[in-house]
């Protein structure tokens, strides 16, 4: 005789249905994706010694930030957006959406923080922006209140207000940013790399941290290296230009300059 199946039921988070349809728009762009690895024990050892001899926080995320939107800021077309006259919309302030996880209601979410002019601050602004965003009032968050007025229209009308940002650059800088750094939540977990449903002309992901076996003048030394994936919305950014865009991020990150 088969017993009953026993189960609980939850209620599905509100703030996932945002999430929900940010993919369904997502999968409307055409991306390319490129996977790589950094070498960062240059970084990750001056980090070290500005937390021991300095009153200074500084993230590992708000350092790759840095680096990302100094590269973009040389090279604006990476995080362009086209409007409904197919024009492309090069912004001055380079805006990141960043992902961190939250606490809301009962649940960790992963909710979306924006750095405003990501290109003008320094690697200690952007940290402690990120910590202050994590450590404040869910409900006193820019984007959670944008989100919580979202979700009060019906789910067919947001759709039409995703194909209407789409087309809306000075709308979409305000709402999204214009670049995502995002984590796959596997740091320090080994080799790994996160393709993402990307939503941004330029969405970088943070994957794993793992040491390599490596030739340095004529010496083999263990170094640690952060695997990183690149995607760009292959309607507005080609395969060359995004590869050197690619090498000139990696030697930003290498060169391992952390301003405070």
């Amino acid at each position: 005789m088969d017993s009953e199946a026993k189960y609980v039921i939850r209620k599905y988070p509100r703030i996932r249905h945002a999430t929900v349809d940010l993919l369904k728009a997502a999968k409307r762009k055409n991306m390319i994706h490129s996977i790589i690895e950094v070498d960062i024990s240059n970084v990750r050892e001056n980090i070290r010694k500005i937390k021991k001899e300095t009153s200074h926080y500084i993230s590992f995320t708000g350092y790759i930030i840095h680096c990302v939107s100094d590269a973009v800021d040389k090279n604006r077309i990476m995080h362009a957006y086209r409007n409904k006259k197919n024009q492309l919309v090069l912004f001055d302030e380079v805006d990141v959406s960043n992902t961190i996880e939250r606490k809301v209601g009962n649940n960790n979410e992963v909710v979306a923080m924006i750095i405003r002019g990501a290109n003008k601050k320094t690697v200690s602004e952007i940290s402690e922006e990120i910590r202050w965003e994590k450590e404040k009032d869910v409900k006193d968050a820019e984007v959670f209140r944008s989100i919580n007025l979202f979700l009060a229209v019906p789910s067919f009308l947001r759709q039409l207000v995703f194909r209407f940002l789409d087309k809306s650059p000075k709308l979409m800088k305000k709402r999204a940013g214009t670049v995502m750094v995002t984590s796959a939540n596997m740091i320090g977990s080994g080799a790994g790399w996160g393709v993402p449903i990307a939503t941004h002309t330029l969405n970088v992901t943070i994957g794993g941290i793992v040491d390599r076996i490596v030739e340095r003048d004529h010496q083999f030394e263990r170094r640690q290296h952060l695997c990183l994936t690149f995607s760009f919305d292959h309607d507005i950014v080609d395969g060359a230009p995004a590869a050197r865009f690619i090498r000139n991020v990696k030697r930003i990150i290498e060169d391992g300059e952390v301003t405070i």
